[in-house]
């Protein structure tokens, strides 16, 4: 248990601000720098401490992945959360990382919990540290980010319900506070929603020296979108005019709350958006990205302005980090095959039939990934490890595929940094016998019938910062990972990192 008397609390931030922007790009961040004004990433580039290049310490990260990884210090691996959904090894069908039916959804049909987080988070071992005094609120647009940035033992967890637009949670957390509810009454975003306009921040549009260097239409700069129809919400919360509602939350939560207010150290999580409009292409929609990069540097300027007022910066710790997801990657500009996994699982199944005689081996398919029936494997006293090796060399040479893996070569592999990076996404439990990779600027066609173009991955820097007193203001360019985040904050906290993290703590002063 923290022993405050037998510290200085001093150097304990009252507050810690740990903000994760779904998307955010370094690269996106500097080039609309000359936008911003000097109260948001301006002040975090000149008082922070900035690492310019921050990379997830495995492949395929996702939203959910991403926040499980900032929360824990683990890899999906260790932590369990190697996507946004999975399929269930026992009944075939997709499961979302924060489903759960025991527990009833506040405002909501959606029924959640952290269950299937399966190491702890900064805010457990925070509660934990402080006998659960210390105050633990997350708050973001979507439930999974909420829910896992909170994880076991918080005191709530509030996202934007996609049917209704009210702020909602579960019951895992208890009931809903009465801050919460005072704000969702006194300006419900269903009844502003059918109101709403997104344009421009500036009455001119853009400078067209900026993004728009490369694009011929200069009129492309001007847009405009309204919100109607059953996805309406779903459309506002990838727009940029959800972060402003986020930031209102929280300055309701550090004025309705008692977060930050004594010698205990609280913990405010925020997750924040940075994607394109209705997950769709930068090339479709890049005026609206650049005024999300804008709209963005403006609630966070509201942020931090919110916290001095109401705890003072130099009581609290801010981290701002990203995803490192590029949800809406634009496509490639050569065009290649498509490659069909329910084809290619069809003709695997008939390779093994031939092989071991006739049946259904392969159980299912989802997204890039093949499972295999394992009971009618050991019914027919074959080996798995036989099967996997068969099927890798056959999947392998089929057009399209640039590499096939399953746990067993992945066990057997040489280390490397691309080959640790996928060891580290694979959840044995939660993923399947195989995974296909195709050849960048393929088109994958899953068997559930989406569609999306390979593009590798490219090496994209993602920015992180800390601003605090303690915090040496610096822009430092070598690479870190964002596994360290976790334990970084616990060492400024001064208690013990979570049990799974494994990577090392930045030094900050």
């Amino acid at each position: 248990m923290m022993n405050v008397d037998a510290q200085s609390t001093a150097e304990l931030p009252r507050l810690v601000v740990n903000i994760l922007v779904d998307q955010l790009r370094a690269d996106y961040l500097e080039t609309f720098s000359p936008l911003y004004g000097e109260k948001g990433f301006k002040r975090l580039m000149a008082e922070a401490r900035f690492y310019a290049d921050s990379q997830q310490p495995f492949v395929d990260a996702d939203r959910a992945s991403a926040a499980a990884t900032l929360v824990t210090g683990a890899v999906p691996r260790d932590h369990g959360i190697p996507s946004m959904t999975w399929l269930s090894r026992q009944t075939l069908q997709p499961l979302y990382c924060v489903d759960d039916t025991r527990y009833k959804g506040i405002e909501t049909f959606d029924q959640s919990s952290p269950n299937y987080l399966l190491t702890s988070a900064l805010s457990d071992e925070l509660k934990q540290a402080t006998a659960r005094k210390s105050l633990v609120y997350s708050i973001a647009p979507e439930r999974d980010m909420a829910v896992l940035m909170a994880a076991h033992v918080a005191d709530g967890a509030f996202w934007i319900d996609d049917q209704t637009g009210s702020w909602c949670s579960s019951s895992f957390y208890g009931k809903l506070p009465s801050w919460i509810a005072t704000y969702d009454r006194s300006e419900p975003l269903s009844r502003r929603i059918n109101h709403l306009t997104w344009e421009s921040v500036f009455d001119n549009a853009y400078p067209s020296f900026l993004y728009y260097h490369a694009l011929a239409d200069a009129s492309s700069k001007d847009f405009k979108h309204t919100f109607s129809g059953d996805r309406r919400y779903r459309q506002f919360k990838s727009s940029a005019l959800v972060n402003d509602e986020v930031a209102h939350l929280a300055e309701a939560c550090i004025t309705g709350t008692a977060v930050g207010r004594d010698v205990l150290p609280d913990l405010l999580c925020l997750g924040f958006y940075a994607g394109t409009f209705d997950h769709q292409s930068v090339a479709r929609y890049p005026a609206e990205l650049q005024d999300t990069y804008v709209r963005l540097d403006r609630a966070l300027a509201s942020l931090l302005d919110a916290i001095d007022k109401h705890v003072g910066l130099s009581q609290v710790l801010v981290v701002v980090s990203s995803t490192g997801y590029d949800d809406a990657a634009e496509a490639p500009t050569i065009a290649a095959g498509t490659f069909n996994m329910q084809r290619a699982s069809m003709l695997l199944n008939m390779f093994l039939a031939a092989k071991h005689g006739q049946a259904q081996y392969v159980e299912a398919t989802y997204d890039k990934q093949i499972y295999l029936d394992h009971k009618l494997i050991e019914q027919r006293q074959l080996h798995l490890n036989d099967l996997l090796a068969e099927s890798e060399e056959f999947l392998t040479q089929m057009e399209g595929v640039r590499d096939v893996f399953s746990l067993r070569s992945l066990v057997a592999g040489a280390h490397s940094t691309s080959l640790d990076a996928l060891r580290n996404a694979w959840t044995p439990t939660r993923w399947g016998d195989l995974m296909v990779e195709v050849h960048p600027g393929w088109t994958l066609t899953t068997e559930q019938g989406i569609e999306r173009v390979d593009r590798g991955h490219p090496y994209i820097a993602y920015p992180l910062f800390f601003l605090g007193a303690d915090v040496r203001a610096e822009r430092v360019t070598t690479p870190v990972s964002m596994a360290a985040i976790a334990p970084t904050l616990a060492r400024c906290l001064r208690i013990r990192a979570p049990n799974g993290s494994r990577t090392a703590p930045l030094v900050l002063k």
